[in-house]
């Protein structure tokens, strides 16, 4: 069994943000796989579960808010008794330069406060999908304010190429061939 993550914020005013990047990429895998959606209370998360190349795979969207995900995702890894390497977290990533995208096993929190809070729930042996939001406007603003505001009109166009390298890492990792990459969109 695989419980793959997106990170986001679940209010509707936060679609289409840099920190939502998570979530959509999600949805897309979700959509391709005719996975619907539930709202699960007991693990604080919009849920949808299917098989995906014979695997059991729970996709997760945290209910939480960005940086309380670790709630969400020790409730289902303690619910499913899942060990951190069948743990997979989809994230955007304010230290790569938008089109970057670096799948890795392990590590720091990088800054990013939804993964240390995932680090402080469960441990920082998970997988990771950290897809780079960064571009020329980054240092000219607040950290805060530049992930939560949205993609520029060539950077939306070019998100649907970025989802889609990001859900074959994803699709890699539910068959068990994740490994260290770094894919340029």
């Amino acid at each position: 069994m695989k419980l793959i993550v997106g990170l986001g914020n679940p209010d509707p005013n936060f679609d289409g943000t840099r920190h939502n990047v998570g979530f959509a990429t999600i949805e897309v895998l979700a959509a391709a796989n005719n996975l619907d959606w539930q709202q699960k209370d007991k693990f604080k998360s919009s849920v949808a579960e299917g098989v995906l190349d014979g695997e059991k795979v729970i996709l997760l969207k945290p209910r939480t808010y960005y940086n309380l995900s670790g709630d969400a995702v020790l409730a289902v890894k303690q619910f499913y008794k899942l060990e951190n390497p069948d743990i997979l977290i989809l994230h955007d990533e304010l230290a790569l330069p938008f089109g970057i995208i670096r799948s890795r096993l392990g590590g720091a929190d990088a800054g990013n406060n939804g993964v240390k809070s995932i680090i402080s729930a469960i441990g920082e042996d998970f997988a990771r999908i950290r897809i780079g939001i960064a571009n020329e406007h980054t240092t000219n603003q607040d950290a805060a304010d530049f992930v939560l505001g949205h993609f520029n009109h060539d950077e939306n166009k070019a998100l649907v190429e970025v989802k889609k390298h990001a859900l074959l890492m994803a699709e890699a990792f539910i068959r068990g061939e994740f490994d260290h990459t770094t894919i340029e969109v």
